[in-house]
């Protein structure tokens, strides 16, 4: 029972850092409150596009209102470009252009006269459709690292036998982090590692320091405190993978018209 109960308590946590971390991401759509009428219609923008032009969609925006989108190329201070939305198949609709792997657009909306996002335009970064074959394994290791972490943190402060899950959250977090992430990031931008040494992208960056830590609780095994590094080793991580996934990612550098991988 007690076993079902940490079961339950670990695949909790994970689902809900993993929420955290995918709602709070650079890339998943910019929820906006567009006025209407008196009300306010919640709509979506998107914040990544591949390989064609994004369209931008106004549900639940009526036919009667008058939308328009402004974007530019993201960093720069070229003027924005205007263009009407059109409504069609009963929604309002306007393309975004496609940019180069890495490329950022900045975009907001003007609906009825009025510009949204208020406080500053949404970007939108593009890239590569990644195959599901590398996708789908590389988020199910990554979460299942995470959920056999948190697994073995509760076997640690509870102390009971946890060497077996540690073993299977390090090996875990290799494979889903450093085999399938790679091959991840090649196929959407190009470059296989954007992390330390070579770049500044989060996502690889914490992927790594958690495996170092990880690493270290391994090679402490047989010291009689070795619990405690295991029990940093797991909150390290769960801190660190708060951090919203793609941030300092991969940049298309307009100037020199090359893939940038630091800020």
């Amino acid at each position: 029972m007690r076993k079902f109960l940490f079961w339950l308590l670990a695949v909790v946590i994970t689902l809900v850092l993993s929420i955290y971390q995918r709602m709070t991401g650079p890339t998943y759509p910019q929820k906006v409150a567009v006025e209407w009428n008196g009300e306010n219609v919640k709509v979506k923008l998107s914040r990544s596009g591949v390989q064609h032009d994004e369209m931008v969609k106004l549900k639940g925006v009526p036919k009667d209102a008058t939308a328009q989108i402004h974007y530019r190329r993201y960093p720069t201070h070229e003027e924005y470009t205007t263009k009407e939305f059109e409504w069609n198949d009963g929604v309002w609709q306007a393309p975004l252009p496609v940019q180069p792997v890495g490329g950022k657009l900045q975009y907001y909306i003007t609906v009825d006269g009025k510009d949204y996002p208020v406080d500053e335009p949404v970007v939108i970064r593009f890239r590569n459709d990644v195959p599901a074959g590398i996708l789908i394994p590389h988020i199910l290791l990554m979460f299942a690292a995470m959920l056999f972490a948190v697994y073995t943190f509760m076997l640690v402060i509870t102390r009971k036998e946890y060497s077996k899950w540690l073993k299977i959250t390090v090996a875990t977090l290799f494979v889903g982090g450093f085999i399938f992430g790679p091959l991840v990031q090649h196929a959407a931008f190009g470059p296989w590692w954007t992390g330390f040494p070579y770049g500044t992208d989060l996502t690889d960056n914490k992927t790594l320091l958690s495996f170092l830590f990880f690493l270290l609780a391994l090679a402490t095994m047989k010291w009689k405190h070795n619990r405690w590094v295991v029990a940093l080793a797991v909150l390290f991580m769960i801190a660190i993978f708060s951090i919203p996934h793609s941030a300092y990612g991969s940049e298309y550098d307009y100037d020199s018209q090359q893939l940038s991988t630091e800020k």
